[in-house]
């Protein structure tokens, strides 16, 4: 419900602020006599302040003061809390005043004996903002720069409080203000023209209301210091041959910096189909490509890559981590073990154990020195595990055919 009196922070909203009645003087010029007006008007309070506001009553409405009463956002006031001051003249006093219910501020009211609007007036009852912190900034693909904060203290001072982002070139340049605040997220802005590249730029936030003002710590920056990109595009998962246990990914570096001179690296995540915990890989480097091993046989995986340009046209900064790509799914296939059973003589369980023992010998090697992404090659390892498995699916079959 929107406050029944004007509104500081712009012109009143169509409404019936208080009744009138036309008087036609000698000079036949019309004059508007209010019935009954409040003071102060729209009175803006810190928390806890006492208030003591009037109603006057026009003379001409015939109304004694003594007939009128008060409501707060539509609650009858005691009487204990008025006085009358005089014919036409009731106050009331209010002690302690709590934040107001809504920005738009909190009804007073007066109403005559028959509980008739007289007049109306909002109080706006908050806190001076305090200072903003948390002032950080990124540009995508060095196209924009965009600036988010967060509110000083508590972050709500019950009053409308507007945040402004300014900034300027460190050594030249006038102050600016951004102008682009994007609605889905309320205290961040976008820079999107006339940047320069290769200059420090200095950036604040200055908050103010009608009880205040406060400005942030002032940062400074260089744009190329702070890029990221669109995440990685491009992003394929298939099986590596007959392998139950890997997975191979592929991607493509972000198209909106080829033409830069810098050296990306990336990351890599994923989880099993089942589960929202994500595993993250930090050693990819900069290749476009990289082999998950260790992975569960017969399992449906999800996988994500991002980005960070680092050292763009030189700089000697990190970038910042783009979005994580859309996921992409991809199963390993089923294990040859578990398909083909297990066989329940000694002799093959005593084989059995040796192999697994061999098998977790050699993949802890692995693991240890190319798990993950390393640039080593792997063909000769992945001839090995094929060789063995189907070694093992031979065996299995004899041992099954000689049980039968």
């Amino acid at each position: 419900m929107l406050c029944y009196s004007r509104s500081p922070q712009g012109p009143p909203p169509q409404r019936e602020a208080a009744k009138r009645d036309v008087k036609v003087t000698s000079s036949g010029i019309s004059q508007e006599l209010y019935v009954a007006v409040i003071y102060p008007q729209d009175p803006v309070l810190r928390m806890g302040s006492n208030l003591t506001a009037s109603c006057w009553v026009h003379s001409d409405l015939g109304v004694h003061a003594s007939s009128l009463f008060w409501t707060l956002n539509g609650q009858q006031l005691p009487s204990s809390l008025y006085r009358v001051l005089s014919p036409t003249n009731l106050s009331v006093t209010l002690a302690g005043l709590n934040a107001s219910r809504q920005t738009s501020g909190d009804n007073l009211v007066c109403h005559n004996h028959k509980g008739h609007i007289l007049a109306g007036s909002c109080l706006y009852v908050g806190m001076p903002p305090e200072k903003p912190v948390n002032l950080t900034c990124w540009s995508r693909n060095t196209k924009d720069l965009t600036c988010s904060w967060a509110p000083g203290g508590k972050g709500e001072t019950n009053i409308s409080t507007q945040y402004t982002l300014k900034y300027k070139l460190r050594w030249y340049g006038k102050e600016k203000e951004c102008e682009d605040y994007t609605h889905s997220q309320p205290y961040s802005c976008s820079i999107t023209r006339d940047l320069h590249l290769f200059t420090p730029y200095e950036i604040w936030v200055e908050a103010s209301n009608q009880l205040g003002q406060a400005t942030s710590d002032v940062i400074t920056l260089d744009i190329l210091d702070v890029v990221t990109t669109d995440p990685p595009s491009g992003v394929t998962v298939s099986r590596v041959g007959q392998l139950e246990d890997q997975l191979s990914v592929r991607w493509e570096a972000p198209p909106a910096l080829k033409d830069f001179l810098f050296q990306a690296k990336y990351q890599i995540r994923y989880r099993l189909e089942d589960s929202q915990d994500w595993k993250v890989m930090d050693d990819v480097g900069n290749q476009t490509s990289c082999r998950l091993a260790g992975l569960r046989p017969g399992t449906v995986y999800f996988v994500q890559v991002r980005c960070n340009p680092v050292g763009i046209y030189g700089s000697r900064k990190a970038g910042i981590w783009s979005e994580w790509s859309h996921p992409t799914a991809a199963s390993t296939p089923h294990s040859e073990r578990l398909m083909s059973g297990s066989c329940d003589s000694k002799s093959s369980g005593d084989s059995n154990s040796t192999l697994r023992r061999e098998l977790k010998q050699f993949f802890g090697w692995v693991r240890k020195h190319a798990y993950g992404c390393s640039s080593m090659s792997m063909k000769l390892y992945d001839q090995w595990r094929v060789l063995m498995q189907k070694s093992h699916k031979a065996r299995n079959q004899v041992l099954q055919g000689d049980k039968s």
